[in-house]
């Protein structure tokens, strides 16, 4: 597919994240800062789209791609998504990528391995 075709190259690239209270939570909120920071995507309201806010609903399904991560399989960020009609979006679950619950401090090597994946993520949609 050439660059014309991808529509992710001219709409927005949104990073939305399920904070939580948990040590992973820390972990995705703040890879997704930093991702947001890096300039591989913009981070994004969650709460406006769990709020059922119409502008926040409306931006997320016009973006060019949408990064979901959560911190544990509760899942929050991806429930939202969908509960909201918003199914085309990309997804870390941070417990699937080796750290547990609990037991996982927000550590910058942490932080470091996740965003890498996000940015994977958000990289590899349109290639």
């Amino acid at each position: 597919m050439s660059n014309k075709e991808c529509s992710c190259n001219a709409a927005p690239k949104l990073i939305l994240t399920c904070s939580g209270a948990a040590d992973v939570g820390e972990i995705a909120d703040r890879a997704a800062r930093k991702l947001s920071r890096d300039g591989s995507g913009k981070m994004y309201c969650l709460a406006g789209i769990g709020a059922l806010l119409n502008t926040f609903v409306d931006t997320t399904n016009a973006a060019g791609i949408v990064l979901a991560i959560d911190g544990c399989q509760v899942g929050c960020a991806k429930k939202i998504l969908e509960n909201n009609g918003i199914k085309d979006f990309k997804h870390i679950l941070i417990t699937e990528c080796g750290f547990e619950k609990g037991k996982s401090p927000a550590t910058d090597e942490s932080v470091k391995i996740i965003a890498e994946k996000g940015e994977s993520l958000l990289k590899g949609a349109c290639s």
